[in-house]
C-alpha cells in the first residue's frame, strides 16, 4: 500500500530543498499568513489550544524571518527587523487576550510584506 503522507512530506522536502531564496521567503509568509488565519478561527471558536500552537507556529516564521536578515544590505533590513519584532509582540499579546483583530492585523503586514516581494522582480 503507498503512503501518500511520505510522499508529501518528499515533496515537500524537495520543493524546499530546490527553492530560490526569494522562493523560499514566499513559502514563509506563506506560512505565516495560514498560521494567523488559523489562529484567528481558532480564536472565534474558542480553542485556545489551537489559537496557541497556530500562534507558536506563525511566531517561529517571524523569528526565521528576522534571523535571515542581512543587515550589511542596508536600512530596510533594520526595518524589518523592527516590523517582524513589532509582529511578533502583537502575537504574543493576541495570544495572550484572545484577540483575533490583532492577529488579523499582523497578517494584513505578512500579505503585504508578501505581496511586495513577489512584485520583485
Amino acid at each position: 500500500m503507498y503512503n501518500t503522507s511520505n510522499a508529501y512530506k518528499a515533496y515537500e522536502t524537495n520543493n524546499v530543498t530546490t527553492a530560490s531564496p526569494k522562493k523560499l521567503l514566499i513559502m514563509l509568509y506563506d506560512g505565516a499568513i495560514r498560521f494567523c488565519r488559523l489562529a484567528e478561527l481558532a480564536i472565534r471558536e474558542n480553542n485556545i489550544e489551537k489559537k496557541n500552537e497556530h500562534l507558536k507556529r506563525a511566531q517561529d516564521i517571524l523569528t526565521e524571518l528576522a534571523a535571515t536578515l542581512n543587515f550589511e544590505a542596508g536600512e530596510t533590513a533594520h526595518q524589518l527587523s523592527a516590523l517582524y519584532a513589532f509582529m511578533t509582540r502583537e502575537l504574543v499579546d493576541a495570544n495572550i487576550h484572545m484577540d483575533a483583530e490583532k492577529v488579523q492585523g499582523v497578517r494584513g503586514f505578512l500579505e503585504e510584506l508578501r505581496e511586495s516581494w513577489i512584485a520583485i522582480s
